[in-house]
């Protein structure tokens, strides 16, 4: 290698300043606080509308510019089966309906000699 070369450089490379890329958009800044106490300060256009709350990116859980009334955790929903979701829609009249008439429409199938798959 050669003594006098500069490395990590190449021709065009350098600082790109306001000259090449324009004036940055004037910024305001603004503290959110999560129920775990941590607070994010992120920067936003002034002309921006600032949202209520923001995600803590150190835990997850909301959090809102207002100090003294920090957004409490969001509530979990559980996983529902499939079953669950059939007893929301159905009766328990109804479910024995259908099945009494699946049932029926089986042994029929059976007693013709069709096949069932």
């Amino acid at each position: 290698m050669a003594a006098g070369a500069i490395r990590g450089s190449r021709i065009g490379s350098g600082p790109m300043g306001e000259a090449e890329r324009g004036e940055a958009a004037p910024r305001q800044f603004v503290t959110f606080f999560c129920i775990n106490n941590h607070t994010t300060e992120l920067q936003f256009a002034i002309e921006a509308e600032v949202p209520e709350s923001w995600d803590c990116p150190r835990c997850g859980m909301p959090s809102s510019v207002d100090s003294d009334n920090r957004p409490t955790a969001k509530k979990i929903e559980p996983y529902k089966t499939h079953l669950a979701y059939v007893k929301e829609r159905r009766s328990e009249t109804e479910a024995d309906e259908i099945l009494k008439e699946a049932i029926d429409l089986l042994r029929t199938k059976r007693k013709t000699g069709e096949v069932i798959f």
